[in-house]
């Protein structure tokens, strides 16, 4: 139904963490001990996403959204209970789209990117202490995002240089090529990789998720933001 919000949850083959993924949204996607309070991370975050399915032109879509559907339960990998985060592939990352549906997962994708690129430019240099990230300047967490996506380019055969990403043109340059990419992965019916091979949703999500993910933790650590306590 429109306004229901399909969620998966990934199980940690030990039961240590929970990851909550919405599919239908490209990077909406959160972490916990339990499936009750992952599901409960993801709803509280809801309202963060809705800037990128704004960017997207889908803010009316995401705005009717009232309730929330589990549609599957998969198991993880090691790195799910360690970390919180996807490792896995569920039955709807398998699936195949259509090229709608594939321009819809793209645009989110891109929308992610627009609103990391928002925050970066807006957060103080230096990074609020905590333990997460070890006490990360914003610099240092914009070259691990970009870096990360990098590698991930490579599957999909985009080998963008060393250094080319920190450049505004190189950037777009890279996104440009990346979403290309996918397209003609798509068109041919081919998995991204060449060993370990990752379904075309998957990929897109997983590069959402890590974009969104940083993102919203330059917000969270950003010296400029009023503090209520």
């Amino acid at each position: 139904m429109a306004n229901q919000l399909r969620v998966t949850l990934e199980i940690g083959p030990k039961g240590k963490k929970v990851a909550a993924v919405a599919p239908d949204w490209p990077g909406l996607e959160r972490g916990a001990k339990t499936e009750e309070a992952a599901i409960e991370r993801l709803r509280s975050y809801l309202p963060r996403y809705s800037q990128v399915a704004k960017l997207a032109g889908m803010d009316g879509e995401f705005a009717a959204i009232t309730t929330v559907d589990i549609v599957e339960q998969y198991p993880g990998t090691g790195s799910t209970d360690f970390w919180g985060i996807s490792f896995a592939f569920s039955s709807i990352d398998r699936q195949d789209m259509s090229s709608g549906e594939l321009e819809r997962e793209l645009a989110l994708m891109r929308a992610c990117w627009a609103f990391f690129d928002d925050v970066r430019v807006r957060v103080s240099a230096e990074m609020q202490k905590g333990p997460r990230g070890g006490g990360r300047d914003r610099d240092r967490i914009v070259r691990h995002t970009l870096y990360a996506e990098q590698d991930w380019a490579k599957k999909v055969g985009v080998l963008t240089p060393d250094g080319a990403m920190l450049t505004d043109q190189g950037l777009k340059a890279h996104r440009d090529a990346y979403c290309h990419a996918i397209r003609d992965y798509h068109a041919q019916g081919k998995l991204a990789g060449k060993v370990a091979k990752w379904p075309l949703r998957y990929l897109i999500r997983h590069t959402a998720y890590h974009t969104l993910d940083h993102a919203w933790e330059m917000e969270d650590k950003d010296l400029t933001r009023p503090r209520l306590d």
